[in-house]
């Protein structure tokens, strides 16, 4: 088959659903005790410019200060995991991310 015989490629129908996109990833998942009724729950906090402002150097320690005035639902916190871009706070234990992941997508039984 000659290269005069060779069909040409059809255009796409539709333009490419893939595109490169920048994702703003900021978030606080938190485990502890709240108010009423006294039971360990889970949550996840999504920050914003005002919350990472008001987080300041983004450390363990300014984190934990700023859940101690911005998560009012919980009377303790008992271990969190925090994500800003690339950085990562991990939890302190593995067992806070199961305990995490048991509260927040319990099992259908």
């Amino acid at each position: 088959m000659s290269t005069s015989q060779i069909p040409a490629v059809p255009k796409q129908l539709h333009p490419n659903p893939y595109i490169r996109a920048r994702v703003r990833i900021a978030y606080v998942e938190v485990i502890g005790t709240i108010w009423m009724p006294a039971t360990t729950c889970a949550y996840r906090y999504e920050l914003r410019n005002y919350d990472l402002a008001n987080i300041g150097a983004f450390t363990r320690r300014n984190v934990d200060r700023w859940l101690a005035t911005n998560a009012g639902d919980f009377q303790v916190i008992t271990d969190f995991r925090a994500v800003c871009g690339k950085r990562e706070i991990p939890w302190v234990s593995e067992d806070s991310e199961l305990t995490y992941a048991d509260c927040m997508y319990p099992s259908e039984d």
